[in-house]
């Protein structure tokens, strides 16, 4: 004989069972959490749109940027030893620690409308059209200076203060927009990071791109 579950009042049982049904339909859009890889850290009052997700915000970029023939930048940023910053720190100090960059990464940049995206734990994107090389590795500098007046603790770092390692892309846009500038600015950022704490390297695509070919 099979038992079959019952409840004093039976409305509450069927309550639930409604209850649970709602929880498997799927979520909209629009009701997705504005948080993780794909969207800038919310309710930080950084310069970028809130919610708008990271393939959006850097295709438009890419667009403006091939419509006016004009280079774009695009800056990989990652706080340096980060998970070992959360070991030592805990959640709301790292939320905080996180908090604290995106303010100082948006202040230092140079126009209102650059982006600076939150991806993951403690990585940043920068995009910058209509910034070439120079200009774009001034800005990181300034990035890098900003964050070293904040002057926040990291004893787990033999910097003593938290860093950040950058790698840095620079081309110039053609056509539909291309995933590859952020995948070039990602590499850049892994070797960066294998020169020691609060480095940058630089890829420069544009003199590939301008090459012509043999005739």
């Amino acid at each position: 004989m099979t038992d079959i579950a019952t409840d004093r009042n039976g409305h509450h049982f069927w309550a639930r069972v409604r209850s649970a049904l709602d929880a498997l339909r799927p979520v909209g859009r629009e009701q997705e959490p504005p948080y993780g890889q794909a969207a800038i850290a919310r309710q930080i009052g950084v310069k970028p749109r809130l919610g708008a997700r990271i393939e959006e915000e850097l295709a438009e970029a890419w667009t403006k940027a091939a419509q006016r023939k004009v280079p774009m930048s695009l800056l990989v940023i990652e706080i340096d030893r980060m998970e070992e910053y959360f070991t030592a720190y805990g959640r709301q100090a790292s939320d905080e620690c996180v908090r604290s960059l995106m303010h100082t990464i948006a202040d230092a940049l140079p126009r209102e409308g650059d982006v600076c995206l939150h991806m993951g734990r403690g990585t940043f994107v920068v995009a910058l059209p209509d910034q070439p090389v120079l200009l774009a590795r001034t800005s990181a500098g300034l990035i890098a200076e900003a964050v070293r007046r904040l002057g926040l603790a990291h004893k787990e770092s033999h910097a003593g203060v938290v860093t950040l390692s950058m790698g840095l892309a620079v081309c110039n846009p053609v056509g539909p927009y291309s995933r590859k500038l952020l995948e070039f600015a990602a590499e850049a950022l892994k070797r960066a990071q294998r020169k020691g704490l609060g480095q940058l390297h630089l890829v420069d695509l544009c003199a590939s791109q301008e090459r012509k070919p043999a005739a």
